[in-house]
């Protein structure tokens, strides 16, 4: 539209500008009469001209009536048109137009009231059927998909809306290009941005996740308790028939608990006796060589170090 104003201003200014010199040559030649009919036809002539011109980007498609009546399509580029029979009735732009939708408070087949954003992503394929078949399309089209999203939301449970997005976006775009094939248009592609539900709602899913995760945490810890003791049972099966083997066992648990934290107390039980650990006594004495044995590793850490240094 830019382009076309400018070039009928310049057609406009030329032509007038023609009809001048003529007017001027003609006073010259004392043609007064002549002179000021040229003027006067100039002017009319740049007016016819600058109203027929029009210039249609590359991306624009204009709807020519004559008379009221479809006469045909123009652009890209420059064309004309009759002034006062013609008409351009609708600048169409065939590119690709994103237009975003929402549905507000809508229920959802388990009743859930969500807000749900989409974006919808178009272009007009037919000119003449958009500006004929309908009165706005552009409105037409966000009321239409606002109409199929509601649709299909109530046709939707909430966990398939949060989860399973692509297959409510191929579903959406069947159905709007269904409603917008009349009117020319054609349907590229719809995604939805974000579906919001009740905060009460959020803070409920959060507390079911929360139980679900602790659920799983016991169902693994009973695992892991029910796998120790089929590998208890498997040693068990091990010492029932070999008492060193038990013997030695024991022998080594108690050198490892005392290695570690240097004293260990024993109550005398059932358990002391089937491992055969030996009296009281034998155990002070296991403890007090470990404790010699480990004080010899100290010293000799300690005197490493004043060598080293």
């Amino acid at each position: 539209m830019q382009y076309s104003s400018a070039f009928r201003v310049l057609a406009f200014l030329g032509v007038l500008a023609v009809g001048i010199l003529a007017a001027l040559i003609s006073v010259r030649a004392s043609y007064v009469i002549a002179s000021a009919l040229i003027v006067i036809f100039a002017f009319l002539i740049a007016l016819a001209l600058a109203a027929s011109i029009n210039i249609a980007a590359q991306w624009e498609r204009s709807v020519v009536l004559r008379l009221g009546k479809f006469h045909g399509l123009r652009g890209p580029g420059l064309f004309f048109i009759i002034p006062i029979v013609d008409a351009v009735a609708y600048w169409i732009d065939i590119r690709v137009i994103a237009t975003a939708f929402n549905a507000e408070k809508t229920l959802t087949k388990d009743t859930v009231p969500v807000d749900v954003d989409a974006v919808l992503f178009w272009k007009v394929v037919d000119p003449k059927k958009a500006a004929l078949e309908v009165a706005d399309y552009r409105g037409a089209i966000t009321w239409a998909a606002q109409t199929a999203l509601r649709d299909v939301i109530g046709k939707t449970v909430l966990a398939d809306m949060l989860v399973g997005r692509e297959k409510i976006d191929a579903e959406l775009q069947v159905i709007i290009d269904e409603r917008t094939e009349p009117w020319g248009i054609n349907v590229c592609s719809v995604e939805i941005r974000d579906v919001i539900i009740p905060i009460a709602l959020q803070d409920a899913m959060s507390m079911q996740a929360q139980a679900e995760r602790e659920r799983q945490a016991r169902v693994i810890l009973g695992e892991s308790e029910a796998q120790i003791a089929e590998k208890f049972l498997q040693a068990a099966k091990s010492y029932v028939n070999n008492p060193m083997a038990l013997h030695l066992r024991g022998m080594n648990m108690l050198y490892e608990g005392l290695k570690e934290k240097a004293t260990l107390v024993i109550v005398p039980s059932t358990a002391v006796d089937t491992m055969q650990l030996g009296s009281v006594t034998g155990i002070a004495a296991l403890s007090k060589g470990l404790a010699a044995e480990l004080e010899n590793e100290a010293a000799a850490q300690a005197s490493h170090a004043e060598n080293t240094t």
